[in-house]
């Protein structure tokens, strides 16, 4: 990450620091080294999240499994809320009123479940009650202050690359989108500039913006309405 900013032509306006989210310390230095470079942190975007590829029902898995993925992807988003929190109680609002944001990443999972992935869901289903919650606890530091999510569906990241790749695999994700495509990082990363923008979004809060080619959690194609091949294609036309 170093390497790819440095190449940049912002990278003086950036800095990197390591943290890991399941400590509360760790995410909280990184809040505090961010704010002693530029002053202040106005946006917080909850990104860290982990997706165990087997696919286990509950009793299957492993503790140590289930735990984890809600160290990550719960508690690690709520140790990054806090820490936000805490550098915001201390430096208060900004003076223009363009109030801070925080943002969570969720999951079509917490929002219809997933097959085989229990302790995902659970994990990303718990962030909506969260947001729910800070969205009034975060006013009392900033007034104009909004918290929102936004929830992809299937996405095509590192993280779940390898599993789209087998062949079929597409066609069981993208029955359920009228839309028959998979959205890009890029596709979830503009999703999560407007809500974190007091230029787009300045109204919006408590919000969940799902991002999955209007996914409903129920079947719309048969397997013979897909072309895998297309799909690809437009992965890759911008």
């Amino acid at each position: 990450l170093e390497a790819h900013v440095a190449a940049q032509p912002w990278a003086e306006r950036a800095l990197c620091v390591r943290a890991d989210v399941r400590d509360p310390e760790s995410i909280a230095a990184a809040l505090d080294a961010g704010a002693e470079a530029f002053g202040r942190v106005d946006v917080c975007v909850a990104n860290a999240g982990i997706w165990p590829k087997a696919s286990l029902l509950l009793h299957e898995s492993p503790i140590e499994r289930v735990r984890d993925t809600l160290d990550v992807n719960l508690f690690g988003a709520a140790w990054t809320a806090r820490a936000f929190m805490a550098q915001l109680a201390r430096v208060g609002p900004r003076p223009d009123e363009h109030g801070a944001s925080l943002v969570f990443i969720g999951s079509t999972a917490g929002r219809f479940g997933e097959r085989g992935h229990a302790e995902y869901a659970m994990a990303k289903a718990g962030l909506r009650g969260l947001m729910l919650t800070l969205k009034n606890e975060i006013i009392d530091l900033d007034p104009y202050a909004r918290v929102n999510m936004v929830q992809p569906g299937w996405t095509v990241t590192h993280m779940v690359r390898e599993e789209l790749a087998v062949p079929g695999a597409i066609t069981g994700v993208v029955r359920t989108m009228p839309m028959r495509q998979l959205a890009r990082a890029a596709d979830i990363a503009r999703a999560v500039v407007y809500l974190s923008s007091h230029a787009t979004a300045r109204q919006v809060s408590g919000e969940a913006l799902t991002v999955a080619g209007g996914m409903e959690g129920r079947l719309q194609w048969e397997p013979d309405d897909i072309d895998e091949d297309r799909v690809r294609t437009r992965l890759d036309a911008e």
